[in-house]
């Protein structure tokens, strides 16, 4: 567990840089080979307990081919070594399923979906979905048809009513 963590701890050095600076300090750990860093071909070599449920997950991504796939972070900066950022994007989903069943009705559901695809797509576009709704909202009524598109999440720009605020 030990080598494995020296994994995550550059990872935690390395957030947030760009991805060629990622992939660079990624190699430079790694043996003279350039097989990745020592901690991944050591804690691939080394057996523990065959009980111990690390061991049991290890043991699956050797037994199922699936090291290639493991250390393909090593190769690419823009892969992550966990998928965690899309755990935490789906947890709402999965937190919600149950309330969404009791949303009254179809046409309250689909009013739900609907706003939920709104706030999503204006976070993914590092827009503050309350604001950006508050603003377009309260423009909406005076907005032409050929001025929507800029009232999109990846268009807007906050109204002079909304700077002011």
């Amino acid at each position: 567990m030990k080598k494995i963590d020296t994994i995550f701890d550059v990872e935690r050095q390395i957030n947030g840089l760009d991805v060629a600076s990622r992939l660079d300090a990624r190699q430079t750990a790694g043996p003279p080979s350039g097989r990745g860093p020592p901690q991944l071909d050591a804690g691939r070599a080394r057996t523990m307990s065959k009980h111990n449920p690390v061991a049991k997950a290890i043991a699956y991504m050797f037994k199922h081919d699936r090291w290639d796939a493991f250390t393909l972070f090593l190769e690419d900066g823009r892969i992550r070594p966990t998928n965690n950022a899309a755990e935490r994007a789906l947890r709402g989903i999965a937190l919600g399923r149950t309330s969404w069943l009791f949303a009254g009705s179809e046409r309250d559901r689909d009013r739900a979906a609907f706003m939920y695809s709104l706030i999503v797509t204006a976070m993914l576009n590092d827009t503050d979905p309350q604001a950006w709704l508050d603003d377009v909202l309260a423009l909406l009524p005076n907005t032409t048809a050929s001025r929507v598109p800029d009232r999109l999440p990846w268009n807007w720009q906050p109204s002079k009513r909304r700077r002011a605020a």
